[in-house]
């Protein structure tokens, strides 16, 4: 069951966040980026936006952006959408997608939001995505501001 997404009101604290996000089923994609990048702003932080053609181009970008010295990010959000189809293709690329975000975020110390969806249909897809209650995108800033004050804390 979704559960709505609680508006929270997150102290303006900064920070540099970064935003990988795939252009493959834009519609849903760009609908929570849209979410993401204006909770980050409303928060204080700034976003920095990089495009990549499908899911699994995701985490070569996210590793980029951990090594990367200046500026720093405090922390990396990754966004995307895999619909299943008739073969199990879209069960490897979400399964390598998300071996490969946890590796990153652990070899480099920075948090790596996950919210590469491996749906069912496109209903499932519209209510996470599309329906402001339940967007994954305001989902992953909420985490990623509350994650970037965690990690400050060490």
């Amino acid at each position: 069951m979704l559960q709505i997404i609680q508006s929270k009101k997150i102290a303006g604290h900064g920070g540099n966040f970064a935003i990988v996000a795939s252009r493959y089923n834009t519609r849903y994609v760009d609908a929570m980026l849209r979410a993401a990048k204006a909770e980050i702003l409303r928060a204080g932080g700034k976003v920095q936006i990089v495009r990549v053609p499908g899911a699994y181009e995701i985490p070569v970008v996210a590793v980029k952006l951990a090594r990367t010295a200046s500026p720093k990010f405090s922390v990396i959000i990754c966004l995307g959408v895999i619909l299943r189809g008739a073969t199990t293709h879209a069960q490897h690329i979400g399964e390598a997608v998300s071996n490969a975000l946890v590796q990153i975020q652990l070899q480099h110390e920075v948090p790596v939001i996950h919210e590469v969806l491996l749906l069912e249909n496109e209903q499932q897809a519209r209510e996470r995505c599309l329906d402001q209650k339940h967007n994954r995108g305001t989902e992953a800033a909420q985490t990623a501001l509350e994650m970037a004050r965690v990690m400050k804390t060490f």
